[in-house]
């Protein structure tokens, strides 16, 4: 509003009450009237005001309000924050129902909706508000019936919030559910993908396994070649050697017997009575001059020691042949002759 207006307000003050009636007016000018907090009564009868703003519940200090004679459809939602409210005219409206925070307005004591189009359970709490007596009963009864509906109201909330709670305790209960079946899922698919990396690795494992089998295999066998091939190699090249000690140990033998045999010869032909014979003579003769040949040179006492040593063995040799004498000479019809001692080298 203008000044001008402010300035009209203040002459509409008398005191504690200011007189806003018959001024036409359409809607309450609320922040105006906060201007004014020691104007406990306010007359707003005979406008033409449709509604209430929601601010003009901040009027707290209002103790009367006359509000009859307009064009009022619904009071706003938080009508009962007017706490000080004790006369409240309505008079010829048109209100159908009370907001449920008119039971709030717990110091009101006269109260008149006659000539509203109120339903019915409200117009029978109402009344007829004929008189101030039952303008009184009307604040009461009203009350009573609102406090009801606020009762009524605030069951039907908490049915709601509580259905609204079992719904989102459901939701929730969905939510974990779900969360658990993902977790699950998740876990599920964890434990595959280790199983199938433990299958990969077994196999991998087990393809190298297989693997260093067939390499220890191959080298076994390639050991097994090598080692045929060293055995040959070895065989090839020991088999004249082999061959050659052979032929050597042979010959040797042979020498030995030759020898041997030489010995026999000499020790038959010296030493028994077969000396005598031409056969024996040139065996004779060679071993003389071989004793005599070493009688003429100084030998070695060395080779001397091993021929006597020799002559030793020689005559034990003999008296092994001699024993056995009998059984080669009876066939050849020669007797055997006593032994006589062979010359020993002198020193």
């Amino acid at each position: 509003m203008s000044k001008n207006k402010v300035l009209n307000l203040k002459d509409k003050v008398d005191g504690n009450e200011m007189d806003l009636s018959l001024c036409n007016l359409t809607e309450v000018p609320v922040k105006e009237l906060a201007a004014f907090p020691k104007v406990t009564v306010l007359d707003l009868s005979c406008n033409n005001i449709t509604s209430l703003p929601l601010e003009f519940c901040s009027l707290s200090h209002l103790v009367k309000v006359d509000l009859s004679k307009n064009q009022l459809t619904v009071l706003p939602d938080d009508l009962g924050r007017l706490g000080n409210l004790q006369h409240l005219d309505l008079y010829n409206n048109k209100l159908t129902i009370l907001p449920v925070s008119f039971s709030q307005l717990k110091n009101l004591k006269w109260l008149d909706l006659k000539d509203n189009p109120l339903e019915i359970n409200l117009a029978k709490a109402a009344g007829d508000c004929l008189d101030e007596k039952q303008c009184k009963q009307c604040a009461a009864k009203v009350l009573q019936h609102m406090r009801i509906l606020q009762e009524e109201v605030d069951k039907e909330r908490e049915r709601r919030l509580l259905k609204d709670k079992e719904l989102e305790k459901k939701k929730e209960t969905k939510q974990r559910e779900r969360e658990a079946k993902e977790r699950e899922a998740r876990k599920r698919e964890k434990a595959e993908g280790k199983e199938r990396k433990r299958k990969e690795y077994n196999a991998h494992m087990a393809a190298l396994a297989v693997q260093e089998q067939k390499n220890k295999r191959k080298e076994e066998k390639k050991k097994r070649n090598g080692q045929m091939a060293a055995d040959k190699k070895a065989a090839a090249e020991s088999t004249p050697k082999a061959q050659r000690r052979s032929l050597i140990g042979v010959l040797f033998k042979l020498l030995l017997l030759v020898l041997l045999g030489l010995a026999g010869v000499v020790g038959v032909c010296h030493l028994t009575g077969l000396k005598e014979e031409a056969v024996c003579a040139p065996i004779n003769i060679a071993v003389d001059d071989g004793l005599s040949w070493i009688r003429e040179h100084e030998v070695d006492v060395r080779v001397r020691e091993l021929v006597q040593e020799v002559d030793i063995r020689a005559r034990e040799l003999l008296q092994k042949l001699t024993s056995l004498a009998p059984h080669f000479l009876e066939p050849l019809g020669v007797a055997p002759t006593a032994t006589e001692p062979v010359e020993t080298l002198e020193n």
